[in-house]
């Protein structure tokens, strides 16, 4: 592998890495429906998810850890970073909203 190419593909790499983490820390808003502490899983009535492109709708997400679940409860109004791996859409921080 050539130098040039190599410095092509960690740049890239490095590129896509900074772009995933910027999608990961925006914050979308939302307001809990219900949640299933045992699956891990919360429905929200969300606003747009800019990065995602997707409207404002209600539905069921999976928590990246059960433990973003403890201190909420349904009527909570949430700030919530997500990602998409494959099919799903995973909250990968979840917090009470000012």
């Amino acid at each position: 592998m050539t130098k040039t190419l190599q410095r092509l593909l960690a740049t890239s790499g490095f590129a896509l890495l900074a772009s995933f983490a910027v999608q990961a820390n925006e914050m979308a808003d939302g307001e809990v429906r219900k949640i299933d502490q045992e699956t891990g899983k919360v429905t929200l009535k969300h606003g747009e998810i800019k990065h995602l492109n997707m409207p404002g709708m209600t539905m069921v997400f999976t928590v990246k850890e059960k433990t973003l679940l403890d201190k909420l409860k349904a009527g909570d109004k949430v700030k919530f970073a997500v990602v998409q791996e494959g099919s799903r859409y995973v909250i990968t921080e979840i917090k009470l909203a000012p």
